[in-house]
């Protein structure tokens, strides 16, 4: 069976990561509006939906939805770091989903939906290290309890073999999207590498420009 070509990139989902991007896996909750969520930033390059974490190799949708695979929905981000860091990706990752509620994100509920970002090298894991520390104590003075988000080098990502849920936002452009924030907003990709640089008093501000996540309910969960 031929790889799919992205819908809005149109390169196929297996091309090569160019030298010099990184690749990260993120997952929020339902995968179709993460997804959309990243393809739309300037410096990513690649996006695909699929599943991480579990124990069963190659699994369907139906099989995760079963809830006895442990996998994750989760989106493979390619991006150039150059034009877009990995606390910028980080800083959407956490302002756009609640990352304090377990095994669940709103209404979708079971593990498949849980808070995790799969890093692929140490600096990656560093910065989630960092970033949920700073977005924990900012949710804690807001009174949401601590953050469930499961932080782990990626051990493979198996690409969600349903054509259509790849760019299903694009294709589906009234689908469901279950992504919404806490409205918190997480400390600017700059505050936090002058905080880590000794530049700044380690209490970075967010980024004036910072937004809560948003939400546009149709049809039925992924």
């Amino acid at each position: 069976m031929p790889t799919p070509t992205h819908a809005i990139y149109n390169r196929p989902l297996d091309t090569p990561t160019p030298p010099g991007f990184e690749e990260i896996v993120l997952g929020m909750g339902c995968y179709w509006g993460v997804e959309r969520l990243f393809w739309q930033q300037p410096g990513v390059f690649l996006t695909e939906v699929g599943f991480a974490g579990g124990t069963v190799q190659n699994p369907t949708y139906k099989q995760v939805c079963g809830g006895n695979t442990g996998h994750a929905e989760v989106v493979r981000v390619v991006y150039d770091p150059s034009r877009i860091s990995t606390e910028q990706i980080l800083k959407l990752f956490w302002e756009n989903h609640d990352p304090t509620q377990g095994n669940r994100q709103g209404n979708d509920i079971g593990d498949q939906y849980r808070s995790v970002i799969f890093t692929t090298n140490d600096s990656q894991a560093a910065a989630a290290e960092t970033t949920k520390i700073d977005y924990g104590n900012r949710l804690a003075v807001e009174g949401y309890g601590r953050i469930t988000t499961q932080i782990a080098p990626l051990d493979h990502f198996w690409r969600a073999p349903e054509e259509l849920h790849q760019q299903y936002l694009h294709k589906v452009p009234d689908g469901y999207c279950a992504l919404r924030g806490t409205g918190v907003q997480a400390s600017s990709a700059s505050a936090l590498h002058d905080a880590a640089t000794g530049g700044i008093d380690g209490n970075p501000e967010p980024s004036p420009s910072s937004t809560g996540g948003s939400s546009v309910v149709a049809g039925g969960a992924a």
